[in-house]
């Protein structure tokens, strides 16, 4: 080989022996390699806390939102949904969360509904800029429910006389023993008007453009099954979070699934450590506690057939 050949020859081997430790330096979007999409399971009873699981609140997914969007090289966050509602404050707060992050770190996010994205499933799943879902997931359910039980009538039978002492006239509103009122009926209806509204404004304003179908029937309450939320453009496609995000971002796209800190419900209060026997009062109180959760939880994802 000429001298002139050989000494590029050199030269082009020397550059290339270089160019491995110095593209580590560039962000892994500048590589031309794989790309992390960091991943944030939200799952569960918003608000509403089970043995073992502690509900779905802002304080328990904080820290995993936190550090999903933290992962500076990831051009998007994911998050897997699968509620059936609960808490409108808890919704909301989660909801105001994931969107001050991804407008502070400039980070595009998707939603992934497995089972149910259903009311507040539904109302944190608009924080994502794209939303998907499963054929057969259930999704919607834009509305606000309350409900309780009447007893009065039979404590009249039993001979049981309701003795209730307040300081303020609306102090005992609905109270499930006395007789019910039409002025409180009145007043909670303005009440679960005003969440409606609040909720609706929220879906129009983060999917308004996509948005098909009546008010009357898309704010009913009713829900759907995927396909036909797709239609009415209550989320964009079809697909799962691997597929999706593969098709998005090429065949090497690598999901990072972050994990806030485990929590266990029987964690022993400061309050009753050393004294004799407040542990075991509080062991029963937990299993009462839990029970009484666990019912109301079913009873969430009962009435979505699930």
């Amino acid at each position: 080989m000429p001298a002139p050949f050989r000494y590029i020859w050199n030269m082009s081997g020397f550059f290339s022996s270089l160019r491995r430790p110095l593209r580590r330096l560039l962000p892994r979007s500048l590589r031309g390699e794989h790309v992390t999409i960091p991943v944030v399971r939200l799952a569960g009873t918003i608000g509403v806390g089970v043995p073992f699981s502690p509900g779905l609140t802002l304080s328990a997914v904080a820290k995993a939102l936190e550090r999903a969007f933290a992962v500076k090289d990831a051009p998007a966050v994911a998050l897997l949904i699968n509620s059936p509602g609960g808490s409108p404050v808890q919704s909301h707060l989660i909801y105001r969360r994931i969107r001050a992050l991804a407008e502070e770190k400039q980070k595009h996010v998707f939603a992934f509904v497995e089972d149910a994205a259903a009311s507040g499933g539904y109302m944190i799943a608009c924080a994502a800029d794209e939303i998907f879902a499963d054929p057969c997931s259930i999704v919607g359910s834009i509305g606000v429910v309350t409900s309780s039980f009447g007893f009065d009538k039979a404590m009249t039978r039993l001979g049981i006389e309701r003795r209730l002492y307040t300081a303020g006239e609306n102090k005992a509103t609905l109270d499930p023993f006395s007789p019910q009122k039409p002025e409180d009926v009145a007043r909670l209806d303005t009440l679960l008007k005003e969440l409606h509204g609040v909720f609706i404004e929220l879906v129009r304003a983060r999917r308004d453009d996509a948005l098909e179908g009546e008010d009357e029937e898309l704010f009913s309450g009713a829900f759907w099954l995927g396909t036909q939320a797709v239609s009415l453009g209550l989320v964009d496609g079809l697909g799962d979070v691997r597929a999706v995000l593969r098709q998005r971002y090429g065949e090497k796209v690598e999901l990072s699934l972050v994990e806030g800190p485990s929590r266990f419900f029987l964690r022993r209060p400061e309050a009753v450590a050393g004294k004799a026997g407040s542990w075991a009062q509080h062991l029963a109180q937990q299993g009462a506690a839990g029970a009484l959760a666990a019912a109301e939880e079913r009873a969430l994802w009962a009435r979505l057939g699930l």
